[in-house]
């Protein structure tokens, strides 16, 4: 059974999660992942969700207000790859969207990239639908910027 917590930025197993999906982008990204550095810091304010298999952590995201904008950017999304296909980035993702719409936020906004096609598969079926790539992401060209209205 998979349970979700929510959370704060310097929640432990969220840490441990981030670290993994440093590794994982690295793999994927080598010769441009320094690049993302800067954009992927997570500071006090983030909202936080993390998934539970029993009370082992096994995926985790998060989300940032934007500045001037009622919108909410997905960051930080990561299911360890022998927890993947059982549906747990879709639960993280949903939840992560309801907690936004608490918030009174009406958009969101991520950015993934042309080498995690699980993740775009995730998202689409979620209804993003793939925008112009925003600030700072607005000249990387392995960048995918997306979005969707929160009703």
């Amino acid at each position: 059974m998979i349970t979700l917590k929510r959370s704060r930025a310097d929640d432990p197993n969220f840490q441990l999660l981030v670290d993994a999906l440093d590794k994982d982008l690295w793999a994927r990204y080598p010769a441009i992942q320094q690049n993302f550095t800067p954009f992927n810091k997570i500071d006090a304010t983030a909202c936080v969700v993390v998934a539970y298999a029993e009370s082992y952590p096994v995926g985790c995201g998060c989300f940032r207000p934007m500045d001037g904008e009622h919108a909410i950017e997905i960051k930080r999304m990561y299911v360890k790859p022998e927890s993947r296909g059982l549906g747990i980035a879709k639960l993280i993702l949903s939840e992560l969207e309801e907690w936004g719409k608490e918030e009174g936020f009406t958009q969101v906004k991520l950015e993934t990239g042309n080498n995690q096609p699980e993740a775009l598969a995730v998202y689409t079926r979620a209804q993003y639908k793939i925008i112009p790539n925003y600030p700072p992401y607005t000249h990387i060209a392995e960048s995918i910027c997306m979005s969707k209205r929160l009703v």
